[in-house]
């Protein structure tokens, strides 16, 4: 692969080389999966899921040149139909060239819809688009799974935002991919999503479809050792010089949370300076915070004041273990616990904010601090 400018990536993967750390998880992924389990992967959203499942992928194709890893995002899907579409412009096509002889294979294949075949308006590869009725929908993704499991190959399907398939019109959804994923031995998931009430509700609730049918994963924070041996070694190749003492401040003001750690060290590394001292890490972290300001104004004032003032109070907090505790309602003059709780489910489900196992979190951490600027009455 390429040299990248900027090694410290906020977006996308680049190899292995540009990967911290995550040698177990990798491994444990990958294992698991050649095993036979599926696998559930959760975390806070930019913890590093797509950059893990990215890696294990690339480290699976580096030793099973034939196997072929597919990864799709469905956060963007908002019934079956659309699901079934972008599945389809995932894996069609690309078990093979789009040879003729292919083409006249798939279009034998499906039988319930009509491939339409063009060029991605990205990057001009070919791409195969799925044109059927809504009747035969079912039917249409039936031979999607048969064509991955009659492809003669080992077959690695990564759904992002698994949870979204919650929020489909469609009634049974879960229960007819469960249907068609259980018999495909050849075929192996992995079901990632950030929200995880919803994605616990999928994959633990014994009355669901998709019950105790997979191995869970949840991704920690990369481990400060780890982390910093990491960057030290980038920076230094860059001419520059972080102290570990320095970085632990970073890695400890934003809990190693990963894609927040990465834009604050891609922001230092771009800086002339070759020494990097406290005072450049502030005035970097008040530049993006700042850059950010007309978007947090936006989403706070979409708020009502009761999820307002919950919000403005965890983000002084940081970490809120007993949210219905007394102390913490007198502290910031909150309403009752029923108030507490109507206004917390909604920044929950909206994700303003998220329940690690220490608390309850502003889910943005930079929003976090822009919000521990405003004012509030009981401080």
């Amino acid at each position: 692969m390429n040299r990248i400018t900027n090694p410290f990536l906020v977006y996308g993967y680049a190899g292995p080389d540009y990967f911290c750390d995550r040698k177990e998880d990798t491994q444990k992924l990958i294992s698991a999966l050649r095993n036979g389990r599926n696998i559930t992967l959760m975390s806070p959203r930019r913890m590093g899921k797509t950059g893990l499942i990215k890696n294990a992928f690339y480290q699976i194709n580096q030793e099973e040149p034939e196997a072929a890893c597919f990864y799709m995002d469905i956060f963007s899907t908002t019934c079956l139909n659309d699901f079934i579409i972008l599945f389809g412009q995932t894996v069609i096509g690309k078990l093979d060239t789009l040879s003729q002889k292919a083409l006249t294979t798939l279009t034998g294949f499906f039988r319930s819809c009509r491939i339409v075949f063009s060029s991605d308006p990205l990057n001009g590869t070919p791409q195969a688009t799925l044109d059927f009725q809504p009747s035969q929908a079912q039917a249409t993704l039936k031979e999607i799974f048969e064509y991955l499991e009659h492809s003669g190959k080992e077959c690695y399907i990564a759904i992002d935002e698994f949870q979204q398939i919650t929020d489909y019109p469609e009634k049974g959804v879960e229960g007819l991919l469960r249907s068609y994923i259980q018999f495909l031995p050849h075929v192996h998931f992995i079901f990632s999503g950030s929200k995880q009430h919803l994605m616990d509700e999928i994959f633990t609730s014994a009355k669901r479809p998709f019950y105790r049918s997979t191995e869970k994963m949840a991704l920690q924070p990369i481990p400060p050792a780890e982390y910093f041996l990491f960057t030290r070694s980038w920076m230094e190749q860059g001419g520059k010089q972080l102290e570990e003492n320095l970085f632990q401040q970073i890695y400890q003001r934003f809990g190693g949370h990963t894609w927040y750690m990465q834009y604050i060290l891609n922001r230092l590394y771009e800086q002339p300076q070759s020494i990097i001292d406290e005072k450049l890490i502030e005035v970097c972290i008040a530049d993006i915070v700042h850059s950010e300001i007309d978007s947090y104004q936006q989403l706070y004032g979409m708020l009502t004041e009761n999820q307002s003032t919950l919000l403005r109070a965890i983000a002084r907090e940081k970490v809120v273990a007993a949210i219905n505790s007394a102390a913490f309602i007198k502290k910031y003059g909150l309403k009752g616990t029923s108030s507490i709780n109507t206004a917390l489910k909604t920044l929950i489900n909206k994700e303003y904010v998220f329940k690690s196992d220490k608390g309850y979190c502003i889910y943005d951490r930079f929003m976090e601090l822009w919000l521990q600027t405003l004012p509030y009455a009981n401080q």
